[in-house]
């Protein structure tokens, strides 16, 4: 009897559970199967596959690439930690010459796309570039064999590349992070004997570790999410091999396999860097905080300090930047400005502006369910509505293509049963694909961004409007949203940047004869011709500048 009640009644809780869910509620589900989506479709794809298939990339590519992408990804975190801890442990805690302009300085590398860097040393760095150019000329050498000389097109160079433009994500939650742990802890360690080398090591980084672990995995996630930069510098990492297994070998199911490896190494990766993050938790008190006494370095220590914080700027901005601005004013005093380069700037425009609008109203929407919510059903929603954001684009695209085409046979079939003909591809192949894509994988900027602002916003004004008879919808149009007005000009601009610089879906999805300026850059610089496309890549770091600025204003507020 009670084996028959049991099924009953568990089903009578879901349907009254379903009952209870309001428009809200849906909305931020409706998100979570928008982001999960490609990501079912990759399974499927992926195990649809015959077993041989898998076999032969086991054989033949798999491994290969396993290593070459631990090899790659774990220097660039290194160097990247290397580079950001010791820049921001320099500027939070010590006064030196040049410190206050060194310290916004050091993050204008966040403006240079990879693949763009990459195009920069190697245009810089190469037999006939300047650099090497000018080094025959000084010493008399004439061949390669006369001297040696790093080359770029290689894994150490790729390393380096890719942590000169990846390490602020290091050094800002780095110098945060310092700043925020004030003098107490390095102050009792220093009184136990310690120098301030060894309270940094035993004492200050274990305390600072979430804040440092947080960093590292946007830096891995930028360095898998990359296809230009590796691509160009010789390293097969997981996302070069999808790219290639699929365009250049026409094998979908094996570069959905690949992919799906890829996707799990990255969740693997989250869930230890959030299992490590709950275990090493630290607090301070502020009412015993104390900031951090920044001793004055003079002399040979000051100019050190200097140096040090110089160099990342130096190779992460400078170098790529100077090479731009030279390539991009010898084509436009040769050639002017081309017509397709004006046709993939209006594009460009045009997909960012309409993306970041779509992103922008989804994201208010799910950040706004989850305030009138409060359930468990709509919480898990928008946590899995931001998964996009780990997602790289060449993974995503695998998923989401095969997706569209059953959307697009399913419009092309109503046709025919309207008594119509076929319209053929609608959506795959379109402006409508390279929006969806956007929208999956910047979905997570807009909504931490508004859930931020939300949250600061206490709850008693929900309550206050909804007993004077204000509906959900009433409260959020005209009391919350105008509040929310700087996060979302803020959330606009990041999500704008990010649409912007986004290559490999871009790459993937764009229509035919439709360029944006990545799109327009990477076709040039594939080509061999990196000059005919450096305004392009010019006007893409300059673009890149502008939530910079607004970035170094709430640095300097925290401090």
């Amino acid at each position: 009897m009670n084996l028959d009640k049991a099924p009953s009644s568990e089903m009578m809780r879901a349907v009254i559970a379903a009952s209870r869910l309001t428009g809200w509620d849906f909305m931020a589900i409706a998100a979570a199967v928008l982001v999960l989506m490609p990501l079912l479709v990759l399974v499927w794809t992926a195990f649809g596959a015959n077993i041989d298939s898998l076999i032969h990339l086991a054989r033949t590519t798999l491994g290969r690439v396993f290593v070459e992408t631990a090899l790659f990804t774990g220097g660039v975190l290194v160097v990247s930690l290397t580079v950001g801890i010791t820049s921001g442990w320099i500027v939070a805690t010590y006064r030196f010459p040049g410190r206050t302009m060194l310290g916004w300085l050091l993050i204008l590398p966040f403006a240079v796309p990879t693949y763009i860097s990459a195009y920069a040393y190697v245009d810089a760095m190469d037999f006939f570039g300047p650099v090497q150019s000018a080094l025959r000329q000084l010493t008399g050498f004439r061949t390669r064999a006369d001297y040696w000389f790093p080359d770029m097109r290689s894994r150490e160079g790729a390393i380096f590349v890719t942590a000169m433009v990846l390490y602020p994500y290091i050094y800002v939650a780095s110098r945060a992070a310092f700043a925020m742990q004030g003098g107490n802890i390095s102050d009792a360690a220093r009184s136990l004997g310690c120098t301030r080398l060894q309270a940094l090591r035993r004492a200050v980084l274990p305390a600072v570790w979430p804040a440092l672990a947080a960093g590292g995995t946007l830096v891995l996630l930028e360095t898998l999410n990359d296809v230009g930069a590796s691509q160009y510098l010789g390293v097969e990492t997981f996302t070069v091999a999808i790219f290639n297994t699929w365009l250049n070998k026409s094998n979908l199911p094996g570069a959905a396999q690949i992919a799906l490896m890829a996707l799990a190494v990255i969740l693997a990766f989250l869930w230890f860097e959030r299992w490590m993050r709950s275990n090493h938790r630290f607090t301070l008190s502020s009412r015993n905080y104390r900031p951090v006494t920044a001793p004055r370095l003079t002399g040979w220590r000051g100019v050190t300090a200097m140096l040090v914080c110089a160099f990342p700027v130096l190779a992460g901005f400078v170098l790529p930047a100077a090479v731009l601005l030279n390539a991009a004013w010898r084509q436009i005093k040769e050639d002017g400005v081309s017509a397709e380069l004006a046709q993939a700037l209006l594009n460009t425009v045009f997909v960012a502006s309409l993306a970041t609008l779509v992103i922008i109203m989804l994201a208010m929407l799910i950040a706004l369910a989850q305030r009138f919510a409060r359930n468990t059903l709509t919480a898990g929603a928008v946590r899995l509505s931001i998964l996009g954001y780990a997602v790289p684009g060449t993974v995503l695209v695998i998923g989401l293509l095969p997706a569209l085409g059953f959307i697009d046979m399913g419009i092309n079939d109503l046709a025919l049963a309207l008594g119509g003909k076929r319209i053929g591809l609608v959506v795959s192949g379109s402006v409508i694909a390279i929006v969806l894509a956007y929208t999956i994988r910047f979905l997570a900027i807009g909504v931490e961004q508004i859930q931020g602002s939300l949250g600061s916003l206490s709850r008693n004004t929900d309550f206050a409007a909804q007993t004077l008879g204000c509906t959900q919808q009433r409260l959020a149009l005209t009391i919350l949203t105008p509040a929310m007005r700087p996060a979302l000009a803020g959330a606009a601009v990041l999500i704008f940047v990010d649409c912007l610089k986004e290559l490999p879906a871009t790459l993937l999805l764009r229509p035919l004869n439709f360029d944006t300026l990545a799109t327009h850059l990477y076709g040039h610089a594939s080509r061999g011709s990196f000059e005919d496309g450096a305004l392009a890549a010019l006007l893409i770091v300059t673009a890149g500048l502008l939530p910079l600025a607004a970035m170094n204003r709430l640095m300097e507020a925290k401090r």
